[in-house]
């Protein structure tokens, strides 16, 4: 009889930033097996425990092979992936029949057309979600976390702080909530996730089939995180030179460099998007899978923390 549960895991880009911590939690559940999927010549290291398999995009053969026997397949790289990559590994894990695949989301919700419209880089993601249920082969589980918290915080140009400085930048009143995970609470959701079983009375896989669903760590304000930096550095709004700015307007602004071929531009743009007050930041409001999946509740202070560490550092890594 066919088991109930997921045991063996495939995961693409186990060595990149939220994939470390999704392979490594699965591992420390004690339930998975995990196969690392790296293209050749990759130089990222891949956490201890994994089975590593090299593939070639050039040869599809080669991630059918990788892929065989595996029950689900996870893909987690960054955005600028040609979406040429994705399909490629559909359409491998449908011949290797591969029957559930959690897609490259992990970001705000995109579900939420006026986003899309705003921001294309999220369209190939409802483009990917179709392409697996048009192949008929396997099921997907797109998960939603909302951008990630100490990688984001880290960056002035995103979450509109600057630690280096004691200087932020507050969207219209800064008072706009969205959802945010940290890297550890989306490891965790993975795990959970792939701990549920298939079929059961309770919360299963077959119940989330071809469904978007969202975890997060935070449904925050920049107030509260600025509140959180000042609790961590000992410091109050005194210290800080702080600004407003229209969320429309820095959105607009940062179109027009990006058009122009500034990076920043780009960062900017996207992220005061999800800062508009119609709510396409905030997920919350459609409901998570926290409690189902017993995520716990995290300390802010500690994640912000961590988010000053990186900024001294190299936070563009």
């Amino acid at each position: 009889m066919a088991s109930n549960y997921i045991t063996k895991v495939a995961i693409v880009g186990a060595g990149g930033n939220s994939g470390k911590f999704m392979t490594e939690t699965l591992l420390n559940t004690g339930k998975h097996t995990v196969t690392a999927l790296a293209r050749v010549g990759s130089q990222n290291k891949l956490p201890a425990g994994v089975i590593p398999k090299t593939i070639d995009y050039s040869k599809p053969e080669t991630i059918v092979e990788a892929l065989k026997g595996q029950d689900a397949l996870i893909i987690t790289l960054s955005g600028g992936t040609p979406n040429e990559v994705d399909l490629a590994l559909f359409k491998a894990a449908g011949e290797a029949g591969v029957p559930w695949i959690l897609p490259n989301e992990w970001g705000p919700d995109s579900a939420n057309q006026d986003l899309i419209k705003d921001i294309p880089i999220f369209k190939p993601k409802e483009v990917n979600r179709k392409a697996i249920a048009d192949l008929g082969k396997s099921s997907y589980i797109s998960v939603g976390t909302g951008f990630w918290y100490e990688w984001s915080l880290a960056i002035p140009s995103a979450f509109g702080i600057d630690f280096a400085n004691k200087s932020a930048t507050l969207f219209d009143e800064g008072e706009t909530k969205i959802s945010t995970s940290t890297w550890p609470q989306v490891g965790r959701t993975v795990a959970a996730l792939l701990s549920l079983p298939i079929q059961s009375e309770g919360v299963c896989l077959n119940d989330l089939r071809n469904q978007i669903v969202y975890a997060d760590s935070f449904t925050i304000s920049q107030k509260d995180m600025l509140e959180s930096a000042f609790r961590v550095t000992g410091t109050t709004g005194k210290d800080w030179t702080i600004t407003k700015q229209s969320a429309r307007e820095r959105y607009e602004s940062g179109m027009k460099e990006m058009q122009g071929g500034d990076r920043i531009g780009f960062v900017k743009s996207l992220y005061t998007r999800i800062f508009f007050d119609d709510g396409a930041g905030n997920f919350s409001s459609k409901g998570t899978l926290n409690e189902a999946l017993a995520l716990p509740k995290e300390d802010i202070d500690e994640a912000t923390r961590l988010a000053i560490e990186r900024s001294k550092n190299s936070p563009w890594s």
